[in-house]
């Protein structure tokens, strides 16, 4: 069971610094572009379906060499 805690933890951590990374950069691009919005509806669309994504290959990480 405490092996499953630190794993929380850490993904947890690294979602944080991911998150702060990702608001730092659209902040600099805010700042860059004064007049434009720093992300528009399709660039978020366009993002939620990657991250879905990314969490889909995270989640059959282990599954392939369970089949073999």
């Amino acid at each position: 069971m405490e092996n499953k805690g630190r794993t929380l933890l850490i993904g947890a951590l690294i979602g944080a610094a991911t998150g702060l990374v990702a608001a730092s950069l659209l902040n600099r691009r805010a700042e860059k572009n004064e007049n434009e919005t720093a992300i528009t509806a399709g660039d978020g669309i366009k993002l939620g379906v990657m991250i879905f994504g990314l969490l889909r290959a995270i989640a059959s990480l282990g599954e392939e060499e369970k089949k073999k």
